[in-house]
């Protein structure tokens, strides 16, 4: 409970107080101190000073062996103090914060009621003012503050407190207070000393005392620390670790066997000379480092990494040109195109053994078979194949690996597939270069132009292993889905090789060599238990998946597998056979309508060609006119559109205006004009939608339906002219699953239709264009 303090009025008179005696220290005036209490006798004479005025006189024992003190076991001199503030603790003791009020001399100590009674006469201070006390004062304040410095334990308000006291009595209690030096004994003296000036005097020799004391520590442990310094300690106690084993019957010394392992190790490493010699310096650090320590730890996960790296050992190629084209076309169907440039290579370096090989990249919508093009050629050079995904890395250290100085360190995943392949010449696919990003952490596409350039990758340096590591004979092939998505710096040191998106027909074929019979292999049937015909996998092309690939195709054809592992095992059949019927009840209703070119021809709305990640596809774009809402008529444009495809709207209603009398339009401009691109959720960019918007609009606004079997695609400008665009092929085959039957081209993507299949091309109807009226005379009824 906290108390109300107040003053002794009785100055020099005689009182009768509570005893409390105490061990181990003594209490000054003018000082707050908190002590435990604990005895029985203490704790009543507590109660009492609480009881009766909150004052007691607080006497050191003179001996502090002594539990149960008798009268003569107490010095005659203490402190009348005021008891501040009292906590009850849960074992029964309490903590007591005290106030130092005056000297006091007891006599008369009587024991009663459990509890020591005394009456004292209060000591008066014998004070003076003059220079001598003032150079006494500042002494003792400057050898306090010089002490505390060199390590005197004492709080650190108390070192402001003591700068600022004008009392010199105060001042001397205060200091003898908090030195920690001092005994009982010593400070009993001291506070039992009335003369001021005597009372400095002798503080000012115990000061000096303590400041030699301090210096000569301070002095001494200097000198210990420079000449045992960490490594002549550690080099003390493995010698005396060396005799303890040599005294337990000779065992080997670990650390040394350790170290001659690891030279070995390094000399047959093959490293370069800088590498070699960096090796054996952390090996000699390693030699000083404590077992145990995390330094050493630290030191032996670097020369694993350095002595297990294929620094000289590499695999020979075993390069055949005809054989290569045979596993080729026996793991991939199709891509003529892509196999003719991997071939073209291979025999460059069959004639060439040091050609240094380029930096392939290859660029196509997923489920195309370029992941796979990769392990084949890995295959068929008789090389270690490794694939590191990109995708979602925006840490530069993932490339580079992580500074040594931090916790978990390791080298870059460079570095790591060398490591795993246990070659310096294996063969990387980089998939997903295109899915990196940047962040604060740095830019991993930056780090990997040092790795990608065949100028440069003979010098690769890894910040983990801090040493120059030859990666010109490693062949790097990257993937992608957008090429536009790579920066154009990385780009330009890869040879881009486009992987096209297959064709009904491709698929089919793929579908009945490959994936039906992978699929009744991982699902445990036969040939004969499971039958899909062609029709059916026509269906499920069709009417279940939409992609560029086959990855969802695959995962259909698995379904079907599933269902009739089930059948056939419950005992429902012995044998299935995928009829119409069947199909629909393994995989549901169809997804998608086969042909979704519209019923009839439509007022303001067109079909448009896109291609994205994912392959060719087609889009209806709409265009409505509507009364205005505001005083001016407005372009509304909505579908989750870019700002380039924004822009090629706003430049397809800027010519519809300027030419409004050449085409046609009747209707003047004082309607709101909304323009939708359907599937709103879906991001939507680029310039290829430009002549679908004109044609949506124009057909609007004269009211003109457009043809329904026409599909187009092409930038327009603002004097109307068709520029061409990319991705022609697939959008062409988009449209062919579409069943459209027309397709409007720029007239400069017309050399594009080369790379067709002959299928589509011969199914379908090219119209070249060069100018938004071509467009309009063609697209509109």
């Amino acid at each position: 409970m906290q108390q109300e303090t107040h003053t002794i009025t009785k100055r020099g008179s005689v009182m009768k107080v509570p005893v409390l005696p105490v061990r181990d220290t003594v209490h000054f005036p003018g000082v707050i101190q908190t002590l435990l209490i604990g005895r029985d006798m203490s704790l009543r004479a507590l109660h009492e000073s609480l009881e009766k005025g909150r004052e007691t006189l607080v006497l050191s024992q003179r001996n502090h062996t002594v539990d149960e003190p008798t009268a003569k076991d107490l010095y005659r001199v203490g402190t009348v103090s005021e008891v501040l503030h009292v906590l009850p603790l849960p074992d029964g003791t309490m903590r007591v914060v005290l106030r130092g009020l005056a000297r006091a001399k007891a006599s008369k100590v009587t024991f009663r009621n459990g509890y020591f009674m005394c009456e004292c006469e209060f000591l008066p201070e014998v004070k003076e003012q003059n220079e001598r006390i003032d150079a006494l004062m500042r002494e003792c304040v400057s050898a306090f503050q010089q002490a505390s410095n060199l390590g005197l334990q004492a709080p650190p308000e108390v070192l402001d407190i003591v700068g600022t006291m004008q009392d010199s009595g105060e001042l001397a209690d205060t200091i003898a207070h908090h030195l920690p030096s001092l005994n009982t004994m010593t400070r009993q003296e001291l506070l039992e000393e009335p003369d001021v000036a005597k009372r400095l005097e002798r503080l000012v020799t115990i000061l000096v005392r303590e400041l030699q004391v301090l210096e000569l520590q301070s002095a001494l442990r200097s000198k210990v620390e420079e000449e045992l310094g960490q490594t002549q300690r550690e080099y003390y106690l493995r010698e005396q670790l060396k005799a303890i084993q040599h005294e337990l019957g000779g065992e080997e010394d670990v650390f040394s066997e350790e170290g001659e392992e690891y030279r070995r190790k390094i000399v047959a490493a093959g490293m370069p000379p800088e590498t070699h010699e960096k090796a054996i310096l952390e090996l000699r650090r390693l030699e000083r480092a404590p077992s145990s320590s995390p330094e050493g730890m630290v030191i032996r996960n670097y020369l694993d990494w350095l002595v297990e790296l294929p620094w000289q050992t590499v695999t020979d190629d075993q390069i055949d040109v005809k054989k290569a084209a045979a596993m080729l076309d026996r793991d991939h169907y199709g891509l003529e195109n892509v196999k003719d440039r991997i071939l073209d290579f291979l025999a460059v370096r069959q004639l060439s053994k040091s050609l240094r090989g380029p930096i392939l990249c290859f660029v196509g919508p997923p489920g195309v078979g370029k992941t796979s093009i990769g392990r084949s050629i890995a295959e068929s050079l008789g090389r270690k194949f490794h694939r590191i995904s990109l995708g979602g890395v925006r840490d530069e250290a993932e490339i580079r690996g992580h500074r040594r100085t931090y916790i978990g360190s390791m080298p870059g995943r460079l570095i790591q597939g060398v490591k795993q392949c246990g070659t310096k010449n294996p063969v990387f696919m980089l998939d997903e270069i295109d899915k990196m990003t940047s962040d604060l952490r740095g830019d991993p596409t930056s780090a990997l132009l040092e790795a990608l350039d065949p100028e440069q990758n003979q010098h690769f340096s890894d910040h983990y292993i801090e040493s120059t590591f030859d990666l010109s004979n490693v062949m790097f092939i990257a993937t992608a889905n957008l090429l536009e998505n790579i920066p154009p710096p990385l780009r330009d040191r890869m040879e881009v090789i486009r992987f096209p998106s297959y064709t009904e027909q491709e698929k089919l074929h793929i579908a009945q060599k490959f994936l039906v019979p992978k699929q009744l292999l991982e699902h445990g049937l036969k040939k004969s238990q499971l039958t899909v015909p062609k029709a059916a996998l026509e269906t499920v092309v069709r009417e279940y998946t939409r992609e560029a690939g086959v990855r969802w195709l695959q995962r259909e054809i698995g379904t079907m597998c599933r269902k009739a592992a089930r059948s056939i095992a419950e005992g429902q059949q012995g044998k299935v056979t995928v009829e119409p019927k069947v199909l629909e009840k393994m995989l549901g209703k169809p997804r998608f309508r086969y042909g979704l070119k519209g019923k009839s021809d439509e007022v303001g709305a067109a079909t448009g060609l896109v291609y994205s990640e994912y392959g060719g596809d087609i889009i209806t774009i709409e265009a409505n006119l509507s009364s205005p809402f505001g005083e001016q008529p407005q372009v509304k444009l909505t579908g989750s559109l870019g700002d380039v495809m924004k822009e090629s709207a706003m430049a397809a209603m800027t010519y519809i205006r300027a030419n409004q009398r050449r085409i046609n339009v009747e209707k003047e401009f004082r309607y709101d004009v909304h323009i939708h691109v359907p599937e709103g959720a879906v991001p939507k960019d680029g310039p290829s939608a430009g002549v679908t918007m004109l044609t949506a609009v124009v057909s609007a606004f004269t009211g003109r339906a457009v043809r329904r079997d026409y599909a187009m695609t092409g930038e327009i400008t603002l004097r109307g002219k068709v520029l061409p665009v990319g991705g022609v092929r697939e959008k062409v085959l988009a449209a062919h699953r579409a069943g459209i039957k027309h397709v409007i081209l720029p007239a400069e993507n017309m050399r594009d239709l080369d790379e067709l299949p002959e299928g589509p091309k011969a199914d379908l109807t090219f119209h070249p264009v060069k100018t938004a009226d071509d467009v309009l005379k063609l697209a509109l009824v």
